[in-house]
């Protein structure tokens, strides 16, 4: 999909793409932090039909709606064909601004985090430093009793 990219001098910058129904959905990124969902007219690709502003922490959790589901499903169909081997995307409470290795969730689980969904954005192979915060869905892979233990110990330390 091509995403055109366009400075908006003194505001920020414009990134959209075209749907498949013609239409261009958007993201405009402010200097100041805010966002603002687009969308254009149907009629016309260069009009604005809809805009929604956002703050950055809504802009994030959308990221993540739309982002998570994809890697997951893309996790999964690899792992389809192996008899007892599950993913599954966790929401990381109890370590934000923590690392990865302090969960020590590999030792106590047997279940490995594959990637990091944060902001829309997949950080995959996290390493023992990596440092969680809140927000961050974890993309766990394990049998399904182990991301069990691995979803109690993301949630609740």
């Amino acid at each position: 999909m091509n995403v055109e990219i366009t400075p908006l001098p003194g505001i920020g910058t414009r990134q959209d793409f075209t749907i498949r129904a013609g239409r261009r959905v958007g993201v405009i990124t402010y200097r100041d932090g805010r966002f603002e969902l687009i969308l254009s007219k149907a009629s016309d690709p260069d009009s604005c039909a809809a805009s929604i502003p956002l703050s950055p922490e809504e802009a994030n959790t959308l990221a993540g709606l739309l982002g998570a589901p994809q890697l997951v499903a893309h996790l999964r169909e690899e792992h389809r064909d192996i008899t007892g081997i599950t993913t599954r995307q966790l929401p990381v409470t109890a370590f934000a601004n923590r690392s990865l290795g302090e969960t020590a969730l590999r030792t106590r689980t047997g279940a490995s985090v594959v990637a990091v969904v944060r902001s829309g954005n997949a950080h995959p192979s996290p390493g023992p430093d990596f440092l969680f915060e809140n927000g961050d869905l974890a993309v766990v892979v394990g049998t399904a009793e182990g991301l069990d233990a691995a979803a109690e110990i993301l949630h609740g330390g």
